[in-house]
């Protein structure tokens, strides 16, 4: 791993620029990597479900990145990868406040009260908003996203507002917006974590910024733990899969993947493969959870998902 990972590949990637397409080499294993990321986050929302048998929403969220710290600390020490530069840090707070502390503890709390099916329609908005981001980001360089990206940003975004406010009968809660503010902070975190992702290997950019986060959730276990009680009669099997499953995955494996293909194919290509993560969402809901599907929750995710691919297309 640290061969592959070593100094001379940073450059060669970073020389290239952010709208160059991917060599041909690198499209087919990235895409590959890019898409398991996504296979891996569409299971998050059912496995939080799962942890909240058990576990309280701020323990659930405090060990899920405190379990992910440890592992991501483990990894980096084995690998004896050095400090990142100076000049990383600030993407890689970013990163670490947004998918490591925000997102997580903001969808947590909102799946108390909102069911997995409908929360993942209204996560479906996160690639577009991923893609907004790194739009704003590339204007650095000069490049401009054109009226079809905004005109296409702005109907997905009437989609999924027209959705919250049918399903909460014109009154969106405190769920809703919780996971708006949600996939806000996690969007800076992708499009933080994909740019610094063509400098420093994917593995190594989700690593420390749950490393950086180690103190954080440390302090809120302890925090949290007494003021949440565990069940008297005991753990389930499910509470603790669940947590396991968004501490080893969800905080740090899928992100290992997720990263590493955004730096092979570019950010907007990867956010293209997002696109079905809330339809694979809401299948795991039904499937795994028994909930019913909402009515409006289908068409609304197809909506979303068309206005996104025709931002990729319009970013492209």
């Amino acid at each position: 791993m640290r061969e592959q990972d070593s100094a001379t590949t940073p450059v060669v990637v970073a020389a290239r620029p952010a709208t160059a397409p991917a060599p041909a080499s690198a499209s087919s294993p990235g895409t590959a990597q890019a898409a398991l990321g996504v296979l891996s986050f569409s299971f998050s929302f059912p496995a939080t479900a799962w942890a909240l048998t058990g576990f309280g929403p701020w323990t659930a969220t405090a060990l899920r990145g405190l379990l992910a710290g440890v592992l991501a600390a483990l990894c980096l020490a084995a690998a004896r990868v050095p400090l990142p530069e100076r000049r990383h840090w600030p993407g890689l707070l970013v990163v670490s406040a947004g998918c490591v502390l925000g997102f997580p503890l903001l969808t947590t709390l909102a799946l108390r009260t909102s069911s997995t099916a409908h929360s993942a329609v209204v996560i479906g908005l996160l690639p577009l908003a991923t893609a907004a981001f790194a739009a704003v980001r590339s204007r650095r360089d000069g490049r401009r996203p054109s009226r079809l990206f905004w005109g296409a940003a702005l109907a997905g975004a009437a989609a999924v507002l027209g959705f919250t406010l049918v399903q909460s009968h014109g009154r969106p809660g405190p769920a809703d917006l919780c996971l708006f503010a949600a996939l806000l902070v996690c969007a800076a975190g992708y499009a933080e974590g994909g740019r610094i992702s063509r400098e420093l290997p994917g593995w190594q950019v989700i690593g420390w910024a749950v490393a950086a986060a180690l103190p954080v959730t440390a302090l809120a276990t302890a925090l949290a733990l007494p003021a949440e009680p565990l069940p008297a009669g005991g753990l389930g099997a499910k509470a603790v899969a669940g947590l396991l499953y968004t501490a080893a995955v969800s905080q740090f494996g899928g992100f290992v993947v997720w990263y590493r293909g955004m730096a092979l194919i570019g950010v907007p290509r990867a956010s293209q493969l997002q696109l079905a993560q809330p339809l694979v969402t809401l299948v795991w809901s039904v499937l795994l959870l028994g909930e019913e599907l909402p009515a409006a929750a289908p068409v609304t995710a197809v909506v979303v998902l068309l206005c996104i691919a025709l931002t990729q297309r319009a970013r492209a």
